[in-house]
């Protein structure tokens, strides 16, 4: 039986703790503005310090606000729109370049791959895309919020790792039994590459889930506002009032401060919720994709 040694023993203790103080400033500020939405509205302008436990008495009149809110509900579905497509565009696009850069028979996956790297250290900058945006007759559309940042480098790089791990014993003897590149991609990369093609979703996903700088440079129409944009104006208004007397400013602080974090918490519970499904998948893919090559 192995015994572990004294230093071992003060490096396991070390690496716990670290770990804990982790985990626990990693949650805490979920926990907090959980607690924070259900919390009293007086009773948390008042309140000083850490959250342990919602403040009394008990309410959902932040919730009821939040989902009264017009805005708030288009730039949910704005968002969901935002997720589904621009990930299954994004993770499609990714798949069929991380293909063809890995073809051995292709004469330019060289130069493809050496363009796709320059990317990740140089760009435009944000005029050029702009003006891009505007020549493709995109600009204040949803397409605007999608298509400018539609790939991502580092994923590509992830996925062609991955799919270089592949044997190739697979690929030669369905090219043997007279199968195409597009046969090979479907029926053998795209079955063995599940836990890399889950990470990647939940890469893009995330990211368009986050996503409101584009709508703050492309969109001019609020109806297109996605819902971290809707977000961003309620914190900003935190910090303004527009009310007549001073009992319609109280009741507008108070409602801003519920309604703030109620919104915090219908922007992150969803993406909460899907991450389970995907766990098993995450660990496995990131690594694959990562270390091998």
């Amino acid at each position: 039986m192995y015994k572990h040694s004294a230093s071992e023993k003060v490096f396991d203790v070390f690496n716990a703790t670290i770990i804990v103080l982790l985990v626990f400033v990693t949650l805490y500020p979920l926990v907090y503005v959980l607690f924070a939405s259900f919390s009293d509205a007086k009773a948390l302008l008042r309140h000083a310090g850490p959250l342990a436990a919602p403040l009394f008495p008990l309410t959902i009149d932040g919730y009821r606000l939040t989902f009264n809110n017009a805005n708030i509900i288009r730039s949910f579905f704005v968002t969901v729109f935002l997720v589904f497509a621009g990930t299954a565009l994004s993770l499609s696009i990714s798949l069929i370049g991380a293909f063809v850069v890995t073809r051995k028979h292709f004469a330019l996956k060289s130069l493809m791959m050496t363009m796709m790297v320059i990317t990740m250290f140089f760009s435009g900058g944000i005029i050029p895309m702009f003006f891009v945006v505007q020549e493709l007759h995109i600009y204040n559309t949803i397409w605007a919020q999608i298509l400018p940042y539609m790939i991502s480098t580092y994923n590509i790089i992830i996925i062609i790792t991955f799919f270089r791990g592949i044997p190739d014993s697979l690929e030669e003897s369905a090219t043997i039994d007279g199968a195409s590149d597009f046969v090979v991609f479907i029926r053998i990369f795209l079955p063995l590459s599940i836990p890399v093609i889950a990470v990647i979703a939940l890469y893009y996903g995330v990211g368009y889930w986050n996503s409101w700088y584009p709508a703050l440079v492309f969109i001019r129409d609020r109806s297109l506002y996605p819902m971290q944009m809707i977000l961003r104006e309620i914190l900003i208004a935190n910090q303004t009032t527009s009310a007549a007397d001073a009992m319609q400013m109280v009741e507008e602080a108070y409602n801003r401060e519920l309604v703030k974090y109620c919104t915090i918490v219908v922007s992150t519970v969803p993406i909460l919720v899907c991450y389970p499904f995907l766990q098993r998948y995450f660990v496995k893919g990131v690594m694959i994709g990562a270390i091998k090559g």
